[in-house]
């Protein structure tokens, strides 16, 4: 069976690491995972190209990563409630009636912060970083952690409507606001940062390092420079990565993922040993 993940870039993907990792732990010697390149506007092309037989011969499912995800939206012949919710398909699994979209970018958010915070976390007020997909999503892994506030902060907050009409739309109906990058926040308990690591400053550094809670979605480097000063609990791009990963191979496979293995895969290939829980 052959899994993938495509996008634009595509080569510094961490997914073959992490999924071919699980698929070794379990003696999977019958499966593959890959990485294609597939430009903007092209993924409807590759995906017919991969044929509709059921059963399927030899594809199983497909990792999408920007700028793909609205196309896979659109191109899934059903989606999950929180693909539905983010506006956004980040995995497609081929079924008898066709490709099924779903989201792990949302849970894996909150398995990854909880991971690192306890089980029992909630917050209040969350700040996110960023307007993109990334923050829509993670925005809304902070209403499912009970944040009733959610400040946007963002270089372009006129841009921002799309992603707070996202959030807003969570079951628990937080209050989203947007303000432009610089602003200071008072009463935030956590932040996570979508932006590049060009885009934090030194005194966006210093203002969000000592909230309680710090997220960077950055995995390479590692440590972010964010996350390097941060003295409470720190959460990484790669916690995020390997979770949400943990939740596409068993969609994929039906089976339950090994997660140390693949958080063991990911770790090595960035040549870091810092992250695995205590």
């Amino acid at each position: 069976m052959k899994c993938a993940v495509l996008g634009d870039p595509i080569g510094h993907s961490l997914s073959p690491v992490l999924h071919q990792a699980a698929y070794a732990e379990l003696e999977m010697s019958d499966w593959s995972y890959t990485s294609t390149r597939v430009q903007a506007g092209g993924l409807a092309k590759y995906v017919a190209d991969l044929g509709g037989d059921w059963p399927p011969s030899r594809w199983r499912g497909l990792s999408v990563t920007m700028p793909l995800k609205r196309e896979a939206f659109e191109l899934a012949r059903s989606v999950s409630p929180r693909a539905r919710l983010v506006g956004a398909v980040n995995t497609l699994v081929r079924s008898s009636h066709g490709w099924v979209g779903d989201n792990t970018d949302l849970p894996g958010a909150v398995a990854a912060i909880r991971e690192r915070a306890g089980d029992g976390y909630s917050c209040s007020h969350g700040a996110v970083l960023g307007a993109g997909a990334t923050a829509a999503s993670t925005g809304l892994a902070l209403a499912e952690l009970g944040a009733s506030r959610i400040t946007l902060l963002a270089r372009n907050p006129g841009a921002a409507g799309e992603t707070i009409e996202m959030i807003s739309r969570h079951r628990s109906k937080p209050v989203v606001s947007v303000l432009p990058l610089d602003s200071a926040v008072d009463g935030v308990d956590a932040v996570v940062s979508t932006v590049p690591a060009k885009a934090l400053t030194p005194e966006l550094i210093d203002r969000w390092a000592p909230t309680p809670v710090v997220f960077d979605v950055v995995y390479d480097r590692w440590p972010s420079p964010l996350l390097s000063v941060a003295p409470g609990v720190a959460v990484s791009g790669l916690d995020l990565l390997v979770h949400q990963a943990v939740l596409q191979f068993e969609l994929f496979t039906s089976r339950p993922a090994p997660l140390a293995a693949m958080r063991a895969a990911g770790e090595k290939a960035l040549g870091i040993a810092e992250l695995s829980p205590a």
